[in-house]
């Protein structure tokens, strides 16, 4: 078994060099049975990856432990889900996973564009199989997950493992590493057919209306995985917190802002012929910036309670980096005079402006946080001391960042193309925002003093009443003009341009979102011993302990506290918060009680024992708003894929186009 995985993995390796260097060379030479032949070298990969993932797999599903990598991140005891999940919890395993994405792009994009893009396509699956040749070697040479334990040159097996994190054992855990992957492999799409364009000196719109809704989709899963990662750190560590500013949150974060800017810039080139060279360098900076967090979480490089353990796989990645860095800008700069502008900025007042200045504040926040997860190693490199900057340094440079951008979601759209009139302003401004002072003069008046705090709520409540403008005013004309209801209208009016609304409801999402970060300026926290009978407050909340119970079971032991919650004398409801300490790791987590409402969170955590074991240790915390953050990142996804569905006036006159060519077709042959 261990042997037929090694050399699944090797011929793969072998098939991806084949499929990089017949594409190329049957492109160069006008050979069109070596491009083929590479094509299909493709779904060989694919097939011998899936081949090796799915030995992997079964070995941890058996209990294989004559495998390094299954006694290291599996054990006996571990439901089925997790044992599964151990195939990317590991530095080996998760570069196998990574491979075999990368593997499934590849093959669904050649075939997908097996009958388009002729003179570009074998470029494509150059780069695409060079980038796969780059994570076979790994899997062969530097981190194979096929290695065996053994003694005196004898294979041995060792009675159990240890398990995975105790960390990872949580459902959301199951699939959160996944979407993460799927949107970092994914971004290799767009940017191979960047690529393919700059080589093949494509005059510029070819390769953008292909890659758009890859790169839509992609960044929808990177999306989802950051999502997946808050709502994991909120229920499992038990500290109360979504996003500490930690260096591997900060490598998912990072080409998702670089992602997001190509998306709005990209819509320059379609609409204008505007911003290529831009949109060259941001897919490619996003791609690379995939390629940097991996390094960064792989190699030792940053220190989080995340990463991987520190390995010498790091100065392969660097390696990798620095070739793929220097030929991409010499490639842009030897091609561009085929990037070159078709349209100038007419008015700082348009939509092309606030498409510019979204691009800029998104990359001065993509290079904000950059800057702070590399500086404590740049310090302790240059000074020999390790200067880490902390949570409020980030949010003292990012919240302002973030109003702004917030501010521009609801503007941006509604400014014309080329120059906005003052009239077209105030019609389109002017109820929003006096809606939005109002409100900032409420809140002040009800005592609310956060600066933030003001802005951010009247910059929610402005930005949410332009978004339903635009959908009431294209409604009402649908509802006037077809006599149906408002709501069918809008349903009508977004299916008429999926892409246009679809992004609205994304504004939507980041709205609520916001109104969920918000809350965090409001937070309460109490921490107390409390033993059976004892009582505790937190805000108006009044918590009593009725049962302190412990045990165990094959995977770990636990403490459970039973907590009677009560809210100005009206019973609410029992919490159970428990402290787990799994026997194979010697590793201990939290199962917090939370009980969640759209005004605010009740978080409970079992701190632990007290000193003399006789007391339980009991951290209460207020989260006031914190559920729309989850509720935000819900329409965020969803407006997403309503962005992915064709608009209806489109499928309409594709329908038309396909009857009047079989028509003229059958004319023809009469």
């Amino acid at each position: 078994m261990e042997n037929l995985g090694s050399l699944a993995i090797l011929l793969a390796l072998c098939l991806a060099l084949y499929a990089a260097a017949a594409s190329v060379v049957g492109r160069v030479k006008a050979k069109p049975f070596l491009i083929v032949s590479g094509s299909r070298a493709v779904y060989s990969v694919w097939a011998l990856v899936t081949l090796a993932s799915g030995i992997l797999v079964y070995s941890l599903l058996t209990g294989d432990f004559r495998f390094a990598y299954v006694a290291e991140h599996s054990n006996r005891a571990m439901p089925t889900l997790y044992k599964f999940a151990a195939w990317w919890g590991g530095q080996e395993g998760s570069l196998l996973f990574w491979s075999w994405l990368l593997a499934t792009y590849c093959s669904v994009v050649v075939f997908t564009n097996r009958r388009k893009h002729r003179d570009m396509m074998p470029w494509v699956v150059g780069v695409l199989a060079t980038i796969q040749v780059f994570f076979l070697t790994m899997n062969n040479f530097i981190a194979n997950p096929f290695q065996m334990l053994a003694t005196d040159k004898l294979i041995i097996a060792v009675p159990d493992g240890n398990g995975l994190s105790p960390l990872l054992q949580y459902p959301a855990m199951a699939i959160h590493p996944p979407m993460l992957y799927l949107g970092y492999v994914g971004f290799a799409v767009p940017f191979a057919f960047a690529m393919g364009s700059l080589i093949t000196r494509q005059p510029g719109e070819g390769w953008i209306h292909t890659t758009r809704r890859w790169t839509l989709v992609t960044w929808l899963f990177q999306s989802t995985g950051i999502m997946l990662g808050a709502a994991w750190a909120y229920h499992v560590l038990g500290w109360g917190g979504y996003w500490a500013w930690d260096p591997v949150e900060n490598a998912s974060l990072l080409p998702w802002l670089s992602g997001t800017a190509f998306l709005h810039s990209v819509m320059m080139q379609e609409k204008k012929g505007m911003m290529k060279v831009w949109n060259m360098v941001l897919i490619s900076t996003t791609f690379f910036l995939c390629i940097l967090g991996t390094f960064m979480t792989r190699s030792g490089f940053v220190e989080s309670v995340h990463a991987f353990a520190r390995s010498d796989i790091g100065k392969y990645f660097a390696g990798f980096l620095a070739v793929g860095i220097a030929a991409t800008i010499y490639l842009i700069l030897d091609r561009l005079n085929y990037l070159k502008s078709e349209a100038q900025l007419e008015s700082v007042v348009s939509r092309e402006s606030s498409f510019l200045f979204n691009n800029l504040i998104l990359l001065a926040s993509c290079f904000a946080v950059l800057w702070g997860t590399l500086f404590p190693t740049l310090s302790e490199t240059f000074s020999g001391t390790r200067i880490s900057l902390d949570f409020d340094w980030y949010n003292r440079l990012m919240v302002p960042i973030g109003l702004f951008l917030l501010l521009l979601t609801g503007v941006g759209p509604l400014f014309a193309w080329r120059r906005t009139s003052l009239d077209s302003l105030r019609r389109n401004f002017q109820w929003p925002g006096l809606a939005a002072v109002v409100l900032v003069g409420a809140l002040v008046a009800a005592g609310i003093r956060n600066f933030y705090a003001l802005i951010s709520f009247g910059f929610c409540l402005f930005v949410a009443l332009t978004v339903f403008s635009e959908f009431y005013k294209g409604g009402r004309s649908i509802a006037a003009k077809n006599h149906i209801n408002l709501a069918h209208a809008m349903v009508e009016l977004t299916h008429r341009n999926t892409r246009r609304y679809g992004g609205y409801l994304v504004h939507m999402g980041i709205v609520l979102m916001f109104i969920g970060l918000t809350g965090h300026a409001f937070n309460k926290n109490e921490v107390k011993e409390l033993n059976k009978g004892d009582s505790m407050r937190i805000g108006a909340y009044t918590l009593k302990m009725v049962d302190l119970q412990e045990g165990e079971n094959a995977n770990y032991q636990w403490h459970r506290a039973s907590m009677d919650v009560s809210k100005n004398g009206e019973f609410l409801g029992t919490l159970e918060p428990e402290k787990r300490f799994y026997k194979a790791s010697r590793q201990g987590t939290s199962e917090v009680g939370i009980r969640m409402r759209p005004n605010e969170d009740l978080y409970l955590n079992f701190g632990g024992m007290s000193d003399d074991n006789q007391r339980a240790v009991i951290q209460a915390y207020v989260f006031p708003l914190v559920s729309w953050i989850w509720i935000g990142g819900l329409v965020l996804i969803g407006g997403t894929l309503i962005c992915l569905v064709p608009s209806k006036v489109k499928l309409q006159y594709a329908r038309t186009e396909v009857v009047g060519f079989t028509k003229k077709h059958a004319t023809i042959q009469n």
